[in-house]
């Protein structure tokens, strides 16, 4: 019995196979869409993102244009200043009779006090004293002088190395920025010792007192060269006081400034630790 050849029958269609998924050559369907399709696809997705694109950029410029470059919006979330302290550390150790060790804190000093140089500070305006410095609507706001000289023992004038060398370290104390602040009173920084024994200080300017003529602040563009007032605070070690650890808390009194959060020890105050060796 001859096997006869099987032939396709005339009109009907090959079978398909997984080449077909990618490009169909008789449909012309390239991952199940045409050329049209596809297009279509694409132009509505170009539409679409791009108007979301527009009415995100609608909206930050909506925004921008109810914002201030000069002061923020919103300035409730910090009614008080934090206080810092120069040079910057939480921790001064040194050994009083080795210049490598007290080195880093008196070149910091140095450093930062350059723009209260009494040369840097002469183009800056004479204010009048216990009055606030406002200037609403003056364009460019004028500058207070605090002169370096204001800082006496603590200054590095006189002792280039602020005390550090005769175990009597200077720490200036600073109260944060804050666009508008005036703070009420008279504010005035105060330093106590949390070791358990008494501590002499002595503050520069006098009683550690904080002028209001540097109040208030009107922002870094519009207030620009402004310098923040400072105390400096000379801690008067004696020889029983060396080879211990000291902690010392510094706040700002005198006025309406929050002090006591428990929640921020920052705010308002600062504590710090000082232990001097020979």
């Amino acid at each position: 019995m001859s096997k006869k050849s099987e032939k396709p029958a005339e009109g009907k269609e090959p079978e398909s196979s997984w080449k077909d998924v990618i490009y169909n050559p008789r449909s012309g369907e390239f991952f199940g869409r045409t050329a049209s399709n596809w297009g279509l696809i694409l132009l509505f997705y170009l539409v679409f993102y791009g108007f979301l694109a527009a009415m995100f950029v609608f909206t930050m410029w909506a925004m921008l244009l109810t914002l201030n470059d000069d002061t923020p919006k919103y300035r409730d979330r910090v009614a008080s200043p934090g206080l810092a302290i120069r040079p910057i550390s939480l921790n001064i150790v040194f050994n009083r009779s080795e210049p490598l060790a007290y080195g880093q804190y008196v070149q910091y000093l140095e450093s930062f006090l350059h723009q209260y140089n009494d040369s840097e500070q002469a183009k800056n305006d004479l204010c009048m004293a216990g009055q606030y410095s406002e200037q609403d609507e003056e364009p460019q706001k004028k500058v207070c002088q605090f002169r370096r000289s204001l800082l006496q023992r603590c200054s590095g004038i006189e002792d280039t190395t602020f005390g550090y060398a005769k175990g009597q370290p200077c720490v200036i104390v600073k109260m944060n920025r804050i666009i508008g602040l005036k703070p009420a009173g008279d504010p005035y920084i105060n330093c106590t010792s949390k070791s358990g024994k008494p501590l002499q200080m002595q503050y520069f300017p006098h009683e550690g007192t904080i002028d209001r003529m540097y109040f208030p602040y009107y922002g870094k563009k519009t207030h620009e060269g402004y310098v923040q007032p400072l105390v400096a605070v000379k801690l008067l070690l004696k020889k029983e006081d060396y080879n211990s650890e000291l902690i010392v808390e510094c706040k700002v009194e005198g006025s309406n400034l929050k002090n006591n959060d428990e929640r921020d020890k920052f705010l308002g105050r600062i504590t710090f630790r000082v232990l001097v060796t020979e």
